[in-house]
């Protein structure tokens, strides 16, 4: 087995070498990934920079998903370096399709009227209904190119308006043109027949209109690089070049064009996009070109379980989520099972939240001169792991998310210098300076309750057996000494439980959440009351006998 800390100690070399052989044994699936790269490499033999790429379609405000494709794509092009070495250069391409004509208008953005009046224009062209940048697709890309900047993914981004109208995609327009039979003999068959009767790989823009124009080619002039297509509105026949963005394709067509014209390896998307993905590998080889290495994720869905959409805006913005959480928490929500469908929704936000801090814990660990020693692959299916490119940051919380909600719940305060008057009482050595994370946490703690948990709030009074428990807890906790540890009010809650006739222990602990806090779950009981205050919480049970907690 590798010895991977006696390794480290031989340099960077060799520790780069024994990371490579435990990558190439690692189930975590970006590793399963990256080995198809590099066999993919092996075969082509071809020495080159390994393009990286993800897409994204500007219509609609950037949704999670949009962030997920790149996240992910940044985990597999990481595992790849290790697998490699570091010694085959790459380079992750994040391309917006915003030469696009404008199909319909967003439900999530002002100015409907606006949008309505530029249907079907490239969406670089339709005005920015936010009045913040010239177009509607430079205020999507630059949205997008924010948060990505923000979280400091290590990305090119790359304009299709940019591509088209520098003339960087002519020579790869030209040879759709060259070889449009061929290409028409895989898309047909995939239409309706009416569908069919007008298809055609090439959308002209209108010189009259600018608008990108789905109509059938009458004439192509393979001499010159043109087409000629007739004018809906006047019936006139038009001559347009296929290059210098006099033209767009149809978008399989564009995405076998693009990673012909870009050299792409690698592209993940949608489980929805299975056929796409084989029409347009198809095609791209028809232009000569070897098509990318990929895998297809599972969709996220709402909480009505309907597929998010960035037209609808029905899906959680990346704002909203860094309302709620860290963007750690978002990135392993991302990481864990990329092959199952999941709700993705405000409800799922603290989970990931714990999770990621528990994952940190375990990391820890598994770092350990021990572990390094006898089980070094352990850390390379830890999310984290992949999460900060093989260097996660200490773990050092005393408090989970959970927890904290609970708190402001219990507190009825959503005011920060309150709440770590409590968090003190329950972690001395701990305040906003020496844990900075800690203080974000309260204050995404705060913006949760305020949102969603407050307004759910349905308190119930106890029924016969609960208050006679509850009675009981109260008297129980007052005998404990004032510091009593978690584990100790723990087994008082335990043994109360088990004391009363509840048909089992669950029923106990449901209704001390449902009683005390107006909410169905909770963590657990004798941590809160370590945190919350033992005194604190026998006036939450004498507010609950009394009736007085609304």
């Amino acid at each position: 087995m590798t010895d991977i800390a006696e390794t480290a100690a031989g340099g960077a070399a060799a520790y780069g070498a024994a990371l490579a052989a435990l990558a190439r044994d690692s189930r975590a699936w970006p590793f399963e990934e990256a080995r198809k790269l590099v066999e993919r490499l092996e075969k082509t033999g071809h020495d080159k920079t390994v393009i990286f790429e993800t897409g994204y379609g500007p219509s609609g405000l950037p949704h999670i998903g949009t962030f997920g494709e790149v996240a992910r794509t940044t985990m597999v092009r990481h595992a790849f370096r290790v697998l490699t070495e570091d010694k085959v250069p790459t380079r992750l391409i994040c391309f917006s399709d915003d030469m696009d004509g404008l199909r319909k208008v967003p439900d999530n953005v002002p100015n409907q009227e606006l949008l309505q009046a530029n249907l079907d224009k490239p969406l670089t062209q339709v005005p920015d209904p936010f009045g913040k940048y010239r177009s509607f697709g430079e205020h999507n890309n630059a949205m997008l190119r924010s948060f990505l900047d923000a979280f400091g993914f290590e990305y090119e981004f790359m304009s299709a308006t940019a591509c088209y109208t520098s003339g960087r995609f002519d020579e790869a327009l030209l040879r759709v043109l060259e070889r449009y039979d061929e290409v028409m003999s895989v898309m047909l068959p995939s239409l309706r027949e009416e569908r069919q009767a007008t298809y055609s790989p090439f959308l002209p823009v209108c010189p009259r209109t600018g608008k990108v124009l789905q109509v059938p080619i009458i004439e192509r002039d393979l001499p010159t690089g043109a087409i000629v297509f007739k004018d809906p509105d006047t019936g006139k026949l038009e001559r347009v070049s296929v290059t210098g963005g006099n033209c767009k394709l149809q978008w399989k067509a564009d995405w076998a064009m693009r990673w012909y014209a870009l050299g792409v390896d690698y592209e993940m998307s949608g489980k929805d996009l299975i056929d796409s993905v084989k029409l347009s590998s198809r095609i791209c080889r028809i232009l000569g070109g070897l098509p990318p290495d990929g895998f297809n994720y599972e969709l996220f869905l709402d909480e009505k379980g309907e597929k998010i959409s960035k037209s609808k805006g029905n899906g959680l913005t990346i704002d909203e989520w860094l309302r709620y959480a860290s963007p750690e928490s978002l990135s392993l929500f991302m990481f864990q099972s990329p092959r199952k469908a999941k709700r993705l929704y405000f409800d799922v936000i603290p989970r990931n939240v714990d999770d990621y801090q528990t994952f940190l814990e375990k990391y820890q660990d598994q770092t350990s001169a021990e572990a390094l020693s006898n089980r070094p692959e352990e850390r390379l299916s830890n999310p984290v792991w992949h999460i900060h490119a093989g260097e996660p940051p200490k773990a050092g919380l005393p408090i989970s998310f959970s927890m904290l909600l609970n708190l402001v719940s219990a507190s009825n305060s959503e005011d920060r210098d309150v709440l770590w008057g409590f968090i003190r009482g329950y972690a001395p050595e701990a305040s906003p300076d020496t844990h900075p994370e800690l203080d974000k946490l309260v204050g995404y703690a705060i913006h949760y309750f305020h949102d969603f948990v407050a307004p759910a709030k349905e308190y119930r009074a106890p029924t016969d057996v609960e208050r006679s428990a509850l009675a009981e807890l109260s008297e129980k906790l007052a005998a404990l000494p004032k510091d009593a540890d978690a584990e100790a009010i723990q087994n008082v809650v335990y043994e109360i439980g088990k004391t009363h006739p509840f048909d089992n222990l669950r029923d106990w602990f449901r209704a001390l959440y449902e009683v005390l806090l107006g909410q169905s779950q909770g963590p657990r009981f004798g941590s809160f009351v370590a945190l919350y205050g033992i005194d604190e919480t026998r006036t939450l049970i004498s507010r609950a006998l009394d009736g007085s907690l609304d």
